[in-house]
């Protein structure tokens, strides 16, 4: 399947990709979500849904940003009970969709914020190969991180199925890294157990294995998505590997922490005050 690309110069989008993605920057820009743009594009079609995907996240890149690597979607079972799917996908972090460890996300940035926790790789070496395998992950992974996702949806009501969240940068909105990195020599990361709170109260749990046995396995199926589109993984990607556990929707005032054994902590507030 065609990857988001960090280039441009692709052949022209058809009538229905443009339509779709128009339809979902709308949203983002004016806040006001959008119906599902299943209706513009085939439900079943997911190169047209990645095309779409591609097409956004080139014209926020032709506005100044960059890409900082990839997040995974979907692999966890709880997530895709949540949503009614059945397989993983992946979209693009951009240099501004990084929140500071602790830091505050403005009143009205996003549309319908939902936090997940995970497990955050950076890579100190590219992943070129189209069947990347466990071995070539460990030796490219520099250290991990614990990670708050916070996952935002354009289209009204987080009335989606795989194709929507493909198209919608696989529902992508900001994320939270901790900042201490542990090599990987020191952490058995389908041995980890993770615990979500919301303003102190248990909200979300899971471990290692919740994602797709383990977040290595994940990151091995991205980096082979990737490089067989030509795409690859590169030197100092951030990688988001997906849930551990449900997501769990956000409100302004409400402060998450996470915690993943061996990895740390990590905590952001949702700002109070008017939305946009």
């Amino acid at each position: 399947m065609p990857a988001p690309s960090r280039a441009t110069g692709a052949a022209p989008p058809s009538d229905a990709v443009a339509a779709a993605a128009d339809a979902l920057a709308a949203a983002a820009r004016t806040g006001v979500p959008c119906p599902p743009v299943r209706g513009l594009i085939d439900a079943d079609d997911t190169a047209a849904a990645y095309a779409v995907q591609r097409l956004n996240t080139e014209r926020l890149l032709g506005g100044g940003r960059r890409v900082v690597g990839r997040k995974i979607g979907l692999t966890s079972p709880a997530v895709q009970r949540q949503l009614g799917v059945d397989r993983p996908d992946f979209g693009a972090l951009l240099s501004d969709m990084a929140v500071p460890d602790g830091g505050t996300v403005p009143a009205g940035r996003l549309l319908q914020p939902k936090v997940e926790a995970e497990v955050a790789l950076v890579l100190g070496a590219g992943l070129p190969h189209a069947q990347s395998t466990v071995a070539d992950v460990l030796r490219a992974v520099d250290f991990a991180l614990p990670a708050l996702e916070i996952v935002d949806s354009r289209i009204a009501g987080w009335d989606i199925t795989y194709a929507d969240t493909v198209a919608d940068n696989a529902s992508s909105g900001l994320f939270v890294l901790g900042g201490t990195p542990v090599p990987l020599t020191g952490v058995d990361l389908r041995a980890v157990e993770m615990v979500l709170t919301r303003d102190g109260e248990q909200t979300s749990a899971g471990r290692g294995t919740d994602c797709l046995g383990g977040p290595l396995n994940a990151a091995v199926w991205l980096a082979s998505t990737l490089a067989a589109a030509g795409d690859p993984l590169r030197a100092g990607d951030v990688v988001l590997t997906g849930a551990l556990g449900p997501m769990v929707p956000a409100a302004p005032g409400d402060e998450f922490e996470a915690r993943i054994t061996g990895l740390g902590s990590v905590r952001v507030t949702f700002g109070k005050g008017e939305a946009r």
